[in-house]
């Protein structure tokens, strides 16, 4: 009765069964010392913060550096969270304040794909090839692009030479342009490449700088490469060429574990939504070529009802406007369990952070 048994050798961890149980998810673990454990699954896993906007470089203007976006997961709850088959997607368009946006019927206040339960996930997905684990009120960094230490090049970037980081890596897939996706780290463990699968065209899989609907999905009954490589399940926006620049893949609304849309706030007006309420019924707002994210708000309530937590929370908050004014980064630093708010609305869940928060440490 488990959706995912995991048998935990020495060096390597063999999925032995999946198979789809109607509203819960629950992982059976073998482990050689432990015994046996079971841990709930996705629900409590969110994206945290997510940055695209890019850095100025020094001595240059006019010009900004952008192959350096990442994102974080987090467990957002008390028990470690086992995801198997996960994957990240981008929705088409890939900017929010697209003209281009053929969705849209005439007269629509939504695109027409909401009502029929799916997402139109552009150019290709990425997915982890062994199931992810997150012990509770902890964090995955994930480097989209650039798994290098950038700093030494660009001094306000990203440092992503780190060991317990994850990184999008995989020429194979198409996605092979050596700006943005130069050899990695020597210290990321191969095995914590992501993979990918490329249904659309292009050689660096197109991220928005300004305004991505970015999203993490989980699979059920197959895998996301068996998935995303079936010509059934590509379809093109309405109107468009039916060729591999239009293809979209077709996500079920149901696998979405966590999705947030974003707004270049320079272009709010032009913007049109591309999540249904369902997944995000609002949009946080971003600036871009200064080094910003969006970083989720916290939720004083459920943080505050941890006990012990209440001393070791700091306040006056400086990289943005949490309506909490919590530092949920300098708290955590302080030995506190952030729970960060969850309400399906970006307006309300996110705020916009004048520096990825990689950089605080």
């Amino acid at each position: 009765d488990f959706d995912t048994v995991i048998a935990y050798g020495s060096d390597m961890v063999v999925k032995l069964m999946q198979r789809e149980k109607p509203n819960t998810n629950l992982v059976l673990i073998f482990d050689n010392k432990y015994g046996m454990n079971y841990f709930e699954e996705d629900d409590q896993v969110i994206i945290k913060e997510l940055y695209t906007t890019g850095v100025p470089i020094e001595n240059d203007p006019k010009n900004f550096f952008q192959m350096d976006k990442g994102f974080i997961l987090y467990n957002n709850g008390g028990k470690t969270a086992v995801i198997s088959n996960l994957a990240i997607g981008i929705l088409d368009p890939y900017n929010a304040h697209s003209v281009a946006n053929a969705w849209y019927s005439t007269g629509a206040t939504e695109p027409s794909y909401v009502s029929q339960g799916w997402v139109p996930a552009a150019c290709g997905i990425w997915y982890f090839p062994n199931s992810l684990i997150i012990e509770p009120y902890s964090q995955v960094v994930i480097c989209c692009m650039g798994a290098i230490d950038n700093t030494k090049t660009y001094p306000q970037s990203i440092n992503y030479a780190n060991k317990d980081y994850y990184t999008m890596y995989d020429p194979e897939s198409g996605f092979k342009n050596p700006k943005y996706y130069p050899t990695p780290a020597d210290v990321i463990p191969t095995n914590q490449y992501l993979k990918a699968v490329e249904y659309g065209q292009g050689n660096a899989w197109p991220l928005s700088v300004t305004s991505p609907g970015f999203f993490i999905f989980q699979t059920k009954n197959t895998t996301p490469a068996a998935f995303a490589n079936d010509a059934s399940n590509i379809t093109y926006a309405p109107g468009k060429a039916q060729n591999k620049i239009n293809a979209v893949l077709k996500v079920p609304t149901d696998w979405i574990i966590d999705g947030v849309e974003v707004y270049e706030k320079i272009n709010e007006s032009k913007s049109k939504k591309r999540f249904g309420s369902d997944v995000d019924a609002g949009y946080v707002m971003q600036t871009v070529k200064l080094g910003h994210s969006v970083y989720r708000n916290v939720d004083v309530e459920a943080t505050k009802k941890i006990e012990g937590n209440t001393a070791k929370l700091v306040y006056n908050y400086k990289y943005g406007t949490d309506p909490s004014g919590i530092d949920a980064e300098a708290s955590m630093k302080n030995g506190a369990k952030i729970v960060y708010m969850d309400t399906n609305n970006s307006t309300s869940d996110f705020h916009e952070r004048k520096q990825f928060s990689l950089r605080d440490k």
